[in-house]
């Protein structure tokens, strides 16, 4: 069955940064004292997390505020990070998500700037209020139970913006790195994600695109430091659980017909596996074999459900040639199925997810969809299947 944890969807339209994501979450229920708490394992008598409400754009917003209680200086390499991490002593879930961001960071840190990872050096997401904003961010979704994330299209910004590096360009090169095979925007004017943001989103999410289905718990709106006129500068979150889903039992007692087929045109055979199937068949395939003589044949075979196997008995005999067929007695057994939608470039692809033990084990885009959105967009479909699998995937699997 899907996860049986909290979903988290993110509505990251109007951009996205650490603090954002953070006041999201304490919004929508997480407690401020417990998230400081794991917060000084890593950072100890360094920081203090104030929450207040807040208004942006005239939209009630909570702004997570993180107060430095120690001279700073925004530049520690990623060892350095890690080795907080790994002493820390924090909860599992916790540290394993604050690894997996930093690491992220680090990866395309030393892509950009042409060093190994090891000796990347962070500067911005370095200070104590970025390391802050990062565990926050993990404490939170685990004092939440959230075990599956989802966001919107990421909106990036335009313009140029001031780093410790001199005036780049928005999306900075971090950013670009991060959002590798996302879905993103513009947005509006401005850097309106961060390294930060966009590290915790990208790496947390599994899916991205609308509010999925979902039985709502709650919600909450995290606020930016900026106000703009007529834009609202916040993060939402609405956290939930998946409805039950419409999949078969575990295990089901059916039946199989099959029939040594030799004497059809195999040209016929197409139209009879379309037939069966619109009759209610569970399943329906061909093998081929050699019989008696040396005679080159094919067994049709029939997965049905054990009421619907004397229709469909009568089916293949309307449809084939055969005078006789074999019947037995199977149990099927079958996964849970869940089924979202993702977006490539703005093309929508169904993907089913099949779940073992609370685990997703398969994750396959329906075919027909990628070879629509392949056309639409004028790109190989191998490539629209690789882009509507990447971001379903499982990030700790």
């Amino acid at each position: 069955m899907p996860r049986a944890g909290v979903v988290a969807w993110f509505d990251v339209t109007a951009g996205v940064a650490g603090d954002m994501l953070l006041g999201s979450l304490v919004d929508a229920g997480a407690d401020l004292d417990e998230v400081q708490r794991l917060v000084d394992l890593v950072l100890p008598e360094t920081v203090r997390l104030e929450a207040k409400d807040v208004l942006r754009a005239g939209l009630r917003a909570v702004k997570v505020e993180v107060l430095s209680m120690v001279q700073d200086h925004p530049h520690r390499r990623w060892p350095e990070i890690r080795a907080r991490i790994e002493s820390a002593g924090l909860p599992e879930p916790v540290a394993d998500r604050a690894y997996a961001v930093f690491r992220r960071l680090a990866e395309v840190e030393a892509s950009a700037h042409g060093v190994p990872v090891e000796d990347v050096e962070f500067h911005e997401v370095g200070s104590w209020d970025s390391v802050a904003d990062v565990v926050g961010t993990c404490a939170a979704l685990h004092l939440l139970d959230v075990e599956d994330v989802v966001a919107t299209r990421i909106a990036l910004g335009s313009g140029t913006v001031r780093t410790v590096h001199g005036l780049l360009p928005v999306p900075v090169p971090a950013v670009l790195g991060l959002v590798d095979g996302w879905q993103v925007e513009a947005g509006g004017d401005s850097e309106l994600a961060t390294p930060t943001g966009a590290a915790l989103v990208t790496t947390f999410a599994t899916a991205q695109g609308p509010l999925p289905a979902l039985d709502v718990v709650t919600s909450g709106v995290g606020a930016g430091t900026r106000d703009p006129v007529g834009r609202p500068n916040v993060v939402r979150v609405v956290l939930g659980t998946r409805p039950a889903a419409e999949a078969p039992a575990a295990s089901r007692s059916m039946v199989v017909l099959e029939a040594n087929v030799d004497d059809m045109d195999p040209r016929v055979w197409p139209t009879v596996l379309t037939a069966l199937m619109d009759a209610g068949a569970a399943d329906a395939w061909l093998t081929p074999i050699l019989m008696k003589k040396g005679r080159v044949a094919h067994t049709l075979s029939v997965l049905c459900a054990t009421g619907d196997a004397d229709r469909l008995r009568s089916k293949v005999f309307e449809e084939t040639s055969t005078i006789g067929l074999r019947q037995s007695d199977v149990a099927k057994h079958a996964l849970e199925r869940t089924e979202s939608t993702v977006l490539v470039d703005g093309q929508a692809i169904r993907v089913k997810t099949a779940w073992l033990d609370g685990r997703p084990v398969n994750v396959n885009p329906e075919w027909s969809d990628v070879v629509a959105a392949a056309a639409a967009l004028g790109r190989p479909a191998k490539l629209v299947l690789e882009a509507a699998r990447r971001p379903t995937l499982p990030p700790w699997e």
